[in-house]
């Protein structure tokens, strides 16, 4: 029998209506009172929204909106009933706080400004919603469908749907704001990233050496975390050995090289990036 999902707590309920709902509305600020005012868009249905808005005077919200339910509607089954009811809510928000500040005064006139302060504050609106379960544009959606009949990767077609949609802001809004746009949207991506994975930036590290067992003590007694031993044959030698495998934050690399290095010179380190370490008794032990 197929497992059920297991059902959010109130509580659980309560934070994602919170966040989405706070995300969808610093989505709509960054957009009314930075970005649009001075001529810059944002990616995706939303950049193709402001587009329409600004060559028919017809208002954002009502494109942002007409525009996404299709494709939530078409992308139900790829996306699942939680998603979509939750993305449908943060661009229903977003859609009607879009036209509740559409009269309100710019922040500031000055593109770079707009450009930098909207990016931050989209970024962190988005990346509130997407780590809540949500999303707040339907170009994802847009992608898996296109990804499947043409057998390209998702983020390949974003890529592609969004380089047409800047082509087309320059030829409504001018090359200068093209411009500012993709740079607006890079800010945004950095900081929905840094909010969907958290600042702490974990790294995997796999250790081979033949000093494996001391290794593994010194990284457990001076740095004070647990390693894991995992069977392995050399290709060459055919030798029997085991590979440390540890799990570090980003400020804690450093040291870890230090460590293995001191034990042994030759030793060879993969490091990798984790975006998210749940579990697994992840906290540091104290070092005496």
């Amino acid at each position: 029998m197929p497992r059920k999902h297991r059902k959010l707590s109130f509580a659980q309920l309560l934070a994602k209506f919170i966040f989405i709902t706070t995300g969808a509305v610093l989505m709509a600020v960054a957009l009314e009172i930075f970005l649009i005012p001075n001529s810059v868009i944002d990616g995706g249905i939303t950049g193709i929204s402001i587009i329409l808005s600004e060559l028919s005077s017809i208002q954002l919200g009502i494109f942002i909106f007409v525009i996404n339910v299709p494709f939530l509607v078409i992308g139900y089954k790829q996306i699942g009933k939680t998603f979509a009811f939750s993305t449908l809510y943060g661009i229903a928000v977003m859609s009607f706080m879009t036209a509740f500040l559409h009269h309100v005064p710019a922040l500031t006139d000055d593109k770079m400004l707009a450009s930098m302060f909207g990016g931050v504050i989209l970024g962190f609106g988005i990346g509130l919603v997407i780590r809540f379960g949500g999303s707040l544009d339907g170009t994802e959606i847009v992608a898996i469908l296109l990804s499947k009949k043409f057998h390209m990767p998702v983020g390949q077609i974003v890529m592609i749907i969004n380089v047409f949609i800047f082509a087309a802001a320059g030829f409504v809004f001018g090359w200068d704001s093209a411009m500012f746009s993709i740079f607006t949207y890079y800010i945004a991506a950095k900081v929905m990233d840094i909010v969907v994975e958290g600042l702490e930036e974990s790294k995997s590290v796999t250790i081979i050496s033949q000093e494996y067992e001391e290794i593994s003590q010194a990284i457990m007694d001076r740095l004070g975390r647990n390693t894991t031993f995992m069977y392995a044959k050399g290709g060459y030698s055919k030798e029997d050995t085991q590979v440390i495998y540890c799990v570090v934050s980003r400020l804690e690399l450093a040291k870890l090289r230090n460590i293995v290095h001191d034990v042994d010179p030759t030793a060879f380190l993969a490091v990798e990036h984790v975006s998210e370490v749940i579990g697994g008794n992840f906290e540091k032990k104290s070092i005496h």
